[in-house]
């Protein structure tokens, strides 16, 4: 075939290179401005900061790296003298509390800040879920934050083995153990890449390197992507409702000498206040470990950890279900971090996100219970009947406390209003769609009661029902049971579905109408 009947067939068959190449390249282009509209790669750095940023509220993250630098700085005294070998860990770290001038209270406070930074991180956290902050463009920055914040929570799991106390080795013990009923391969990659050969000197020298190398270059660099994103985006506005943000909580100042002076003022009276804590509780260097001495301990993990082993201490998590409680705590954690692409409203205002909101202050006060719960049963198996009444009444508890304070505060409030005043469809002519809290609101509250409740007994004894039918077998009465706790799963489920239709009536974005859900819906 010549040249020009090869042009031809081409040209009939509509092929157009240069119009493909177009194509290409502006798929390209949406590509690189997606990423560098989250991750500023064209910005400039240091830009100035609104007035409204002057908030310790705002400044919480920066306060867990000052945290993060006095432990450096004391890790850094510590390392001159500490051994990292199971015979003379102890030994060193002995010596750094009796000879070292002011060694214990540089012990002390290297501790107290760093549960300071783990706490200050979790508070992050949550007031970034409180108030949206991982609404686009800034999903890579939530995501990079939660990424720290597991580094930072690797900071204290590595670091609590050092010492080499009774304490601290059996708790680091259970946490193996913990990672030991993971799935495989991930179960041997994490012990592999943790504890290595498993001998005692292996995981010392391992954890060791963790804490004062891997972890901290990990961090630092996290630290450097975060705050270009930070610089790219500028400080997320508050969450201020209807009314505008005035202007001059918008005005800009420097960040030198304005901002740098603020956090140094927060650095100096966070450093004072870990000082003073250091000096009036001095920590006690616990035993040397022992296998005798662990013996007579009920391990358990630091108080940050404390949470997720109290779930694994439920009865119906023993044995075969210990992997389904991991599993559990596993998908919290995905969840979170991928909070941005689950949570994909476009409204950050507080009135308008009841649903998130609660669901955050559950996972709060779960987490609160479950800790101070651990602290108190050391060593104790919690009855699932037991574990399901607390945890089903704290998280009852809290909703009923939501609704109520959501009826209150935001009775006569604007829900869901764009902060530019832009028409709602569907609003009637209003700037914005408003929910009224008549006999909707108890219809709403009546079916949240029913639904939890339904929910929590049906959770429990569908994941006792399997766990059992998997290590004992099947029988007659088991199955019946679990087909009882799957059906009140089932209806649960089915719940949810009516509750989220009904908190969405009012605000007028409900395309499909179901006369079945709107029975007492009042406009």
């Amino acid at each position: 075939m010549s040249e020009q009947e090869q042009q031809e067939e081409k040209e009939k068959s509509g092929y157009h290179p240069s119009e493909q190449a177009a194509t290409h390249e502006r798929a390209l282009a949406r590509v690189v401005h997606w990423f560098d509209a989250r991750l500023g790669l064209s910005y400039e750095m240091l830009r100035p900061a609104p007035v409204y940023s002057v908030n310790p509220f705002y400044w919480l993250g920066a306060l867990a790296v000052v945290a993060f630098a006095i432990q450096g700085v004391t890790g850094a005294i510590m390392m001159i003298y500490y051994i990292p070998t199971p015979l003379q860990a102890y030994s060193s770290t002995l010596y750094i509390f009796q000879n070292v001038s002011y060694g214990r209270f540089l012990e002390t406070v290297h501790l107290y800040t760093a549960y300071a930074m783990i706490m200050l991180a979790f508070m992050h956290m949550m007031r970034g879920y409180f108030v949206s902050v991982n609404k686009k463009p800034r999903e890579l920055m939530w995501i990079t934050g939660m990424v720290m914040g597991f580094v930072t929570l690797g900071f204290g799991f590595t670091g609590y083995l050092l010492p080499w106390t009774v304490v601290s080795k059996s708790a680091t013990d259970v946490g193996i153990g913990m990672m030991a009923a993971l799935p495989q391969p991930l179960s041997g990659f994490i012990q592999f890449l943790i504890v290595g050969g498993g001998t005692d000197s292996g995981t010392v020298l391992r954890f060791y390197d963790l804490h004062v190398v891997v972890l901290p270059g990990v961090l630092l660099l996290l630290l450097v992507g975060k705050m270009y994103m930070l610089e790219a985006h500028g400080v997320s506005e508050p969450v201020v409702g209807s009314v505008p943000l005035p202007e001059k909580k918008r005005r800009l100042i420097p960040i030198f000498p304005d901002l740098t002076i603020y956090l140094l003022e927060l650095a100096a009276m966070f450093g004072t206040a870990m000082l003073l804590i250091s000096l009036a509780f001095p920590l006690n260097l616990a035993p040397e470990y022992t296998p005798a001495l662990a013996a007579q301990y009920a391990s358990q993990p630091d108080w940050y950890f404390l949470w997720i082993y109290q779930v694994l201490k439920i009865q119906v998590f023993e044995g075969p279900g210990l992997t389904v409680a991991l599993g559990l705590v596993s998908v919290i954690f995905v969840a979170l971090v991928l909070l941005p692409f689950l949570d994909r409203g476009t409204t950050r205002r507080i009135a308008s996100r009841m649903r998130w909101v609660t669901l955050g202050l559950v996972f709060v006060g779960e987490v609160a219970v479950l800790t101070v719960w651990g602290y108190l049963t050391p060593g104790a198996i919690i009855p699932t009947e037991q574990a399901v009444l607390v945890l089903g009444t704290t998280a009852l508890i809290i909703c009923l406390v939501s609704a109520g304070a959501y009826k209150v505060i935001f009775r006569k409030m604007p829900m869901g209003a764009p902060s530019s005043g832009v028409q709602v469809p569907g609003s009637a002519g209003a700037l914005y769609a408003t929910r009224s809290f008549n006999t909707a609101s108890l219809w709403t509250a009546s079916s949240f009661v029913a639904l939890l409740t339904l929910g929590t007994f049906g959770i429990g004894g569908s994941i006792s029902g399997a766990v059992q039918l998997i290590s004992q077998g099947g029988s007659l009465s088991l199955l019946w049971s679990l087909a009882l706790s799957l059906g009140e799963l089932s209806a649960a489920i089915a719940g949810t579905v009516y509750l989220l239709y009904r908190l969405d009536l009012g605000t007028g974005s409900i395309k499909r109408r179901v006369k079945a859900f709107e029975v007492g819906w009042k406009q």
